[in-house]
């Protein structure tokens, strides 16, 4: 968001975040006050590079406190509805998710075959650096360097992004 933190439609666009991400319960602008003041006690001493990203995930996790607290205060009978919070991810957390994974795949695909394998064999398949170094027979030294290799390029790829 490139508005000030100070204008409204800056404001408009936080809460509606703020609601999304709590699941509409209603006090987004409590929770989004609340925040601000901890955004603004927090830069008296530090910098902060997306003060809409700090406000969003503070708004969520003051309302994840209270939820928390609540739940505590609350006996627990067999006679009581339970709403249990929705811990399925919001539509547009899962596009970017599988939108951060086609790129990896596209990263993958432009690795040597063999540091490849050996890299999803440490990753995917828990291999042990000696375990993988065995089965190619190579050096323990040799397969840290190819996972080494394969790590800085699908970092320094997928933040080329």
């Amino acid at each position: 968001m490139a508005e000030e933190p100070s204008s409204r439609a800056y404001w408009d666009k936080l809460l509606k975040l703020v609601s999304r991400h709590t699941r509409g319960r209603g006090d987004a602008e409590d929770l989004l006050h609340s925040a601000y003041i901890r955004l603004e006690h927090y830069r008296s001493g530090h910098v902060v590079d997306n003060p809409s990203a700090f406000l969003l995930r503070t708004a969520t996790n003051i309302a994840i406190d209270i939820h928390r607290h609540e739940r505590l205060q609350q006996p627990c009978g067999d006679n009581q509805d339970v709403q249990r919070p929705d811990d399925a991810p919001l539509q547009d957390e899962v596009l970017a998710a599988r939108a951060r994974l086609a790129r990896v795949k596209e990263g993958l695909a432009k690795l040597t075959p063999r540091t490849r394998e050996i890299f999803l064999m440490h990753r995917l398949q828990e291999m042990k650096y000696r375990e993988i170094a065995v089965h190619f027979g190579i050096s323990q030294s040799a397969v840290e360097k190819h996972i080494a290799k394969a790590t800085l390029f699908l970092t320094n790829w997928t933040q080329g992004w």
